[in-house]
């Protein structure tokens, strides 16, 4: 059976589009795209590397707490990144979410993300048990 749950929560910022904050579906989470929305206001958080990618963390980690999920539960993340020199402080800030066993994960430079974002991060997460 092809089975789908759609994930929602206020504690994340809401759709700007077409899509789900999250569907698990065959066992797994997946995450749309983070930027650094304010899930108050709908407004981006900051206009540096540091403060966008801690939005972006706080945003996936409020979508996996609604799922029943935590970083732990985290097999893949793809980083977006509108300038790869942002590499090292991203990678710094995502890094602290992962206690041990970080997940498989792809790092890209888009040419342009929503709203002028810095970083967009997905996830893809392991229902256990």
């Amino acid at each position: 059976m092809n089975e789908r749950k759609f994930i929602s929560t206020g504690r994340a910022p809401a759709a700007i589009g077409p899509y789900s904050q999250a569907v698990e579906a065959g066992g797994f989470l997946f995450t749309s795209g983070q930027i650094a929305l304010d899930p108050g206001t709908g407004e981006m958080v900051g206009s540096d590397i540091a403060t966008q990618a801690e939005r972006v963390m706080e945003n996936l980690a409020s979508i996996l707490e609604a799922a029943g999920c935590r970083f732990a539960d985290v097999v893949k993340a793809t980083i977006y990144l509108a300038d790869m020199a942002d590499f090292q402080e991203v990678n710094r800030i995502y890094g602290s979410r992962f206690e041990a066993d970080p997940p498989a994960r792809a790092t890209v430079q888009a040419a342009g993300l929503p709203k002028g974002a810095l970083v967009e991060i997905d996830l893809v997460a392991v229902r256990r048990g």
